[in-house]
């Protein structure tokens, strides 16, 4: 594939160039992006990622969040390719819903295509997607685009960042990437390619912006490896290691570890279980048959045997970590002289529930360790000495933050201007901001839709703001039905008013007020003259909603059934 020249002499440079981002710009996830040439009537496009995010805490019964990819759906035609630039949710998770709409092929290395498949089969779309594998070091050419993929460490194996010439300049696009001199696969970034990068001339960088608030160098990974060799020397029972089922990287280290120190590995979880798999059928994973448990293992051998490693160190109530900190665990449950593992961070906004899952494991009688306690998880994403390493050697003419909350994005762009990147020719945008480039100018448009898309059950996109601010009051006062009986001449109300609650008061100890608030709807339906069932319905909700209102400073959802006879 590299023999292909890095030109498109087909195509006119008197076109313009248009990026995207509908996810990963203004939050933490999500991550998609969209790159578009347009020459006359021609229009040809390729995307850049399809990720996903985990819901914030008052998103109630929400699974996750995808992109709004609305914007694609009158281009389908025009896509030439998907290219998927590592194997993390963020970056692949919304593949199924993506490529349920779009035919192009899509591009990964052969890990994170490993991932992809395992996705795909699952959304059962695993025939009819068309998957190519790249290599760090190809060159692929699709439509007007000639794609180079690079390898950039991160904590996955096999990610890369792009270099993308088209007709009227050369873009470079990060991925997630770190500056790791010693990576846990020895493969160091490629530092070459990206000062080859800035000696062709560089139209626009789009930069990783996670860690752009922190100081200074993440640490190489490497530091995990010595953090978890004093833990499993000193744990005095089972170990139990919490990371993200795509952390290859790290499950290999957890390994390393176990086999040092004599204990079985027991996986646990559909996710970790296929992606162990899959990475030790590709070679990405080197963990003999033999140092492999079951989870009867996990009670049958002694504690000081054993190694857990589970997902939901993001506080998800429904994975191991946090069945196992509520005891509703299947198989497992915590024991006394458990040591627990909290192998990654927070992503911002869930904070509140892994600081829960802690506590509750803590309760239950586990040792918890989580960086800063122990270095037992680090970044793996480039700090701000990294990020101006970036900006200085590719030096571009224009630079776009990607990647990262808008104080991150902010910060990032205030960097590249402290290194002499004209503030005019940085654009600090949100998702749906629409950049255009020609040879020598950058505009940013006007926005198209780029906000949540809630996957809540099998439903994706029919739940909205308004149903989970109903959610939210819900959960917070929640609901009152009353039902009445009235005559169909008179409309005069028949017998007693019938109220029932959830999550509002506790009945038993409400019993007068609820009486008072009966005798008040049957008041007003005394003193009514209103002959519409609708307008009854209404009246009588708005009496309740202003009685428990007055009673309690409390706004229960209220519902009223009017039946006549």
């Amino acid at each position: 594939m590299s023999d292909i020249k890095l030109s498109s002499e087909e195509y006119s440079q008197d076109g313009i160039l248009r990026v995207v981002p509908l996810g990963g710009l203004g939050e933490i996830g999500k991550n998609m992006m969209i790159m578009e040439y347009e020459t006359g009537n021609s229009l040809d496009s390729i995307i850049i990622d399809t990720g996903i995010m985990f819901p914030e805490n008052d998103m109630l019964g929400i699974d996750l969040i995808i992109p709004d990819f609305s914007y694609i759906m009158d281009r389908l035609d025009s896509i030439r390719g998907v290219i998927i630039t590592h194997g993390h949710e963020d970056h692949t998770g919304a593949i199924g819903h993506v490529m349920e709409h779009v035919r192009a092929p899509v591009y990964a290395t052969p890990l994170t295509r490993g991932m992809l498949e395992v996705k795909l089969r699952e959304a059962k779309l695993g025939d009819e997607v068309t998957l190519f594998t790249a290599q760090a070091g190809d060159t692929i050419k699709m439509g007007p685009f000639v794609v180079e993929f690079f390898h950039v460490c991160h904590s996955i194996p096999d990610s890369i960042g792009l270099g993308i010439t088209t007709p009227i300049g050369l873009i470079v696009h990060t991925g997630d990437y770190k500056f790791d001199h010693t990576p846990v696969d020895n493969w160091p970034p490629d530092f070459g390619k990206l000062s080859e990068f800035s000696r062709r001339g560089v139209l626009a960088l789009f930069a990783d912006s996670t860690n752009a608030d922190v100081l200074g160098w993440t640490p190489s990974e490497t530091v995990i490896d010595a953090a978890f060799d004093d833990v499993f020397r000193e744990a005095p029972g089972r170990i139990i290691v919490g990371t993200f089922a795509s952390l290859i990287s790290r499950i290999q280290q957890v390994a390393n570890a176990a086999q040092n120190h004599n204990r079985k590995l027991i996986v646990v979880g559909y996710s970790m279980v296929e992606n162990v798999k899959m990475a030790r059928e590709l070679g990405y994973l080197d963990i003999p048959d033999r140092m492999l448990g079951s989870v009867g293992d996990a009670t049958n051998l002694p504690p000081e045997q054993v190694v857990i490693i589970t997902t939901g160190t993001q506080g998800e109530p429904l994975a191991g970590l946090g069945r196992l900190a509520t005891g509703k665990h299947r198989n497992l449950e915590i024991q006394a002289g458990d040591t627990v593992i909290m192998s990654s961070h927070p992503i911002p906004g869930n904070e509140e529930m892994v600081h829960r899952i802690i506590n509750r494991l803590i309760q239950r009688g586990a040792d918890v360790l989580y960086d800063p306690v122990k270095p037992v998880h680090v970044s793996g994403h480039a700090a701000q000495e990294e990020m101006k390493l970036m900006i200085n050697l590719v030096r571009p003419r224009f630079m776009v933050p990607i990647h990262g909350e808008l104080r991150h994005l902010y910060l990032h762009g205030k960097m590249a201007a402290g290194l002499g990147i004209p503030p005019e020719n940085i654009a600090v945008v949100e998702n749906g901001a629409v950049l255009t480039f020609t040879a020598d100018s950058l505009t940013i448009g006007e926005r198209v839709p780029g906000g949540y898309v809630y996957v809540d059950g099998s439903g994706v996109g029919d739940i909205g703001p308004t149903v989970l601010h109903e959610r939210e009051i819900l959960g917070r006062d929640g609901f009152v039905i009353a039902n009445v009986t009235l005559d169909r001449d008179t409309f005069q109300p028949i017998g007693q008013v019938e109220l029932l609650t959830r999550g509002f008061v506790y009945i038993k100890e409400s019993s007068d007020m609820l009486r008072k608030a009966r005798a008040t709807v049957t008041d007003m339906l005394e003193n009514n003259i209103r002959t519409s069932q609708q307008d009854i319905q209404q009246l009588v909700e708005k009496t309740l909603e202003k009685f428990f209102y007055a009673e309690t400073r409390r706004r229960p959802m209220v519902f009223a059934f009017i039946n006549e006879v």
